[in-house]
């Protein structure tokens, strides 16, 4: 597989310069009125970006989630692994997942004791929309050309040990024991990291588990019971509140999509914490499908489209969306984690790439 076409590089100006932002970069999205939204997964809101001249967007302008939906804890990061947009509304996604304590270094008892430890912080469990008015989150607004409709910031409905959702996974046939076992993140377990949204209806790219190296794309439909609270529509015959697709990518995980005409555009990366394959993929007519199986690389419907350059240690891409550039219609932004110094030309700069996505032949 030979490497992406790489247009064009985007510098990203902050106010902020501090790692936990700018080293941390996990999700993003592209509103229609052209701006950038991006996600840390060590912070408790979203970044608002806008172009200021080409190849460059500033303006920079932070919102915090705790103003618009009402999270189980205010202190606790939400470990944002998910953004998009679809008609009118913000979405944001946490990763669902529990961490295993990392190791110090410095006293050997200690990092053994401490790499026993898991722990589940309840703001990750998080599924949310939120309005978007000229550029700018809002609680709730009424629609101008229908006064009777409402947009109101809303969250999948939430329980003790997660949410509905993670509630419902746990009798599942394929993923239900590795998820009611609470195995972290890192070492196959539940891990959320990509969400893509056509109206009310949801695709969730799973990190992890991979199950004999075939990734997992989740599919959910919501539904706003009472103001400010989102409940799972039965979406198949049987009453079931989700669907799987079983996506053969080389043993990657997904790290994050987007929708593009009807196709799924698939960001994939390793599993757990270690360097590897990152892989661009298109899963086509997704929105048509109605049936869980699995696709294979060979079959008309899932083609691989390009690697990106590995390095050791950084520049671990973890957002992907839409981003026309330079004449071409079909390419895509990346935001990466842990990036490589030479991104940083300023302690609150980053630059991310923009790739032509191939053609299919």
């Amino acid at each position: 597989m030979s490497e992406g076409f790489l247009l064009s590089r985007v510098l990203l100006r902050f106010e902020d310069s501090s790692d936990d932002l700018v080293g941390e970069l996990s999700a993003a999205a592209i509103t229609p009125d052209g701006s950038l939204w991006v996600g840390s997964d060590e912070l408790l809101g979203v970044e608002r970006l806008s172009q200021v001249e080409p190849f460059v967007f500033g303006n920079h302008k932070h919102f915090s989630l705790l103003d618009f939906i009402e999270l189980p804890n205010t202190e606790d990061e939400i470990d944002i692994e998910g953004m998009d947009y679809s008609h009118g509304y913000l979405w944001v996604m946490g990763s669902h997942s529990t961490k295993r304590k990392k190791p110090k270094r410095k006293d050997p008892e200690k990092d053994v004791e401490r790499l026993s430890e898991v722990k589940s912080e309840a703001n990750r469990y998080l599924i949310a929309r939120i309005p978007i008015i000229d550029g700018n989150l809002i609680k709730s607004c009424t629609l101008k050309d229908d006064p009777e409709k409402k947009r109101t910031a809303a969250l999948l409905e939430t329980t003790k040990e997660g949410n509905i959702l993670v509630e419902s996974l746990k009798s599942d046939p394929h993923i239900g024991t590795i998820i009611s076992s609470g195995l972290p993140s890192k070492d196959n377990g539940l891990d959320i990291e990509g969400l893509a949204v056509s109206k009310n209806r949801i695709f969730l790219g799973l990190r992890g588990p991979v199950l004999r190296g075939f990734a997992i794309i989740l599919e959910i439909e919501v539904e706003e019971t009472k103001p400010g609270v989102l409940a799972l529509k039965p979406i198949e015959k049987d009453g079931q509140l989700y669907r799987k697709h079983f996506i053969e990518l080389d043993g990657l995980g997904i790290r994050e999509l987007f929708l593009h005409d009807g196709d799924l555009i698939i960001l994939g990366g390793p599993t757990m914490d270690l360097n590897g394959a990152m892989r661009v993929f298109r899963l086509k007519n997704i929105e048509k499908r109605t049936e869980e199986m699995i696709y294979w690389q060979e079959s008309k419907h899932l083609e691989v489209m390009f690697d990106l350059p590995i390095k050791v240690g950084t520049d671990k891409a973890e957002g992907i969306a839409h981003f026309p550039c330079l004449g071409q219609s079909d390419s895509v932004l990346i935001v990466y984690d842990s990036p490589a110094p030479e991104r940083r030309p300023n302690g609150n700069e980053l630059l991310a790439d923009v790739f032509r996505l191939k053609s299919e032949s």
